[in-house]
């Protein structure tokens, strides 16, 4: 009789072949696993920022905070003390050249000028008096030359007729020589008192000289003492807003005293901070912009001062066309102050990546987004929105760039 043998499921061949199947990749698996010695950190994708490095256009910029200022002040000093009288505006007026601000009054000051008019006067007075001195001494001796001339050509006349009889026989010798002593006599007068108004004109020359420079010394220094005079009442020297102002009716303030500033209204600039990290970087001509209600604002460094304080420098910006409408002195802006022309870069997105590695290293996700390993890099310029990488990633790579602050010396990221 026949009996059915039932086939086996289970051959020794089809065992060979699934062992196979499974122990090959296994065995891979298990020498990957041991072969790889790196320390591995299980990560979950929800709580990393995954960003892709992409060729884009970059401009190099810093933010900077600044705040608006006038671009003219002037600070209203005191050249002269005294006590306050009168107020003729307040603080916050708008005003015009010429102005009065306040009005001082200072006792010492107006008998200083009274002292000056006088000294002044008393110099007018003397140059008057020697002026007319000199006149009549003047008319005086010429009158006195004039008789001499007179009497020197009627013994002139006398002399040669004397002369001539004597030479003739009928004069005496003695007529003779008296004439010629008196003739000499007044010839020697007359040059004498030639001589003497000669140098009467140079006296009076020089006393004209040193009276006049009495009265211009005297004249500058009254015209000095009315000029403090004239300050006791401060005016505004430049148009704008008197926003500080120190003074209040009687009281007395000191030569020097800071009685308050001016600022010009009609321009603004920005005075802001910068780090001194950038100190080699910002120059003049530099440009810079800011968000004004939804409108760019163009701005140009005009100054840097070289000045560090506290790790800080200061540069001034000015508009760089049109100022805009309703400013006002002490609004804050924020700068975005570029350090170079825009160009193609290699860029990879801000993150916090930067401050565990600063731009050294990064952790690159593979093709298949199972784990991420660490990779050396080199970064470049920067700005608050992207790095410029220089070397180590291409187009199109994964890079994580949230913070490394957990990770410590894990070197392979397994990522869930």
């Amino acid at each position: 009789m026949d009996r059915l043998i039932e086939k086996k499921k289970w051959t020794l061949k089809k065992i060979i072949i699934l062992s196979s199947a499974i122990g090959i990749p296994l065995f891979i698996l298990i020498a990957f696993v041991i072969s790889d010695k790196s320390t591995k950190l299980n990560v979950e994708k929800e709580r990393i920022t995954i960003s892709e490095v992409k060729r884009a256009p970059f401009q190099e910029y810093i933010p900077i905070s600044g705040t608006v200022e006038p671009f003219q002040t002037f600070f209203l000093d005191l050249s002269d003390g005294g006590r306050i009288v009168q107020k003729y505006v307040q603080e916050g007026a708008f005003l015009k050249v010429g102005d009065p601000i306040i009005k001082l009054d200072n006792p010492n000051l107006s008998l200083q000028l009274m002292s000056t008019q006088s000294s002044f006067l008393l110099a007018e007075s003397q140059l008057r008096q020697t002026i007319l001195t000199f006149e009549q001494n003047s008319l005086a001796k010429e009158n006195q030359l004039l008789d001499v001339n007179v009497r020197l050509q009627n013994q002139k006349r006398s002399y040669n007729n004397t002369k001539a009889l004597f030479e003739k026989g009928y004069s005496s010798q003695n007529e003779y020589e008296s004439a010629k002593e008196q003739y000499e006599y007044l010839l020697k007068s007359r040059e004498l008192m030639v001589e003497v108004l000669k140098k009467d004109s140079l006296t009076y020359k020089q006393l004209i000289a040193q009276s006049e420079a009495s009265i211009a010394s005297s004249k500058s220094y009254l015209d000095l003492v009315k000029s403090q005079m004239d300050n006791l009442t401060v005016k505004a020297p430049i148009k704008g807003q008197l926003t500080s102002l120190q003074a209040e009716i009687g009281q007395s303030v000191g030569q020097g005293y800071k009685l308050g500033q001016i600022d010009n209204t009609d321009s603004y600039k920005i005075r802001a901070e910068i780090d001194e990290h950038y100190i080699s970087r910002v120059h003049e001509g530099l440009l810079g912009d800011y968000d004004n209600d939804g409108k760019v604002v163009s701005l140009i460094v005009k100054t840097v001062y070289p000045q560090v304080i506290n790790g800080k420098f200061y540069v001034d910006l000015i508009f760089n066309g049109n100022q805009p409408d309703g400013i006002r002195r002490g609004q804050t802006v924020h700068v975005k102050l570029q350090l170079g022309d825009s160009s193609e870069a290699l860029l990879v997105e801000n993150g916090g990546f930067y401050s565990t590695t600063g731009g050294q290293w990064i952790f690159i996700i593979n093709k298949s987004g199972s784990f991420a390993e660490k990779r050396q890099i080199k970064i470049g310029r920067q700005n608050p929105q992207y790095y410029e990488v220089l070397d180590g990633l291409k187009p199109g790579d994964k890079v994580i760039t949230s913070s490394y602050e957990n990770y410590g010396d894990i070197e392979k990221l397994i990522l869930n």
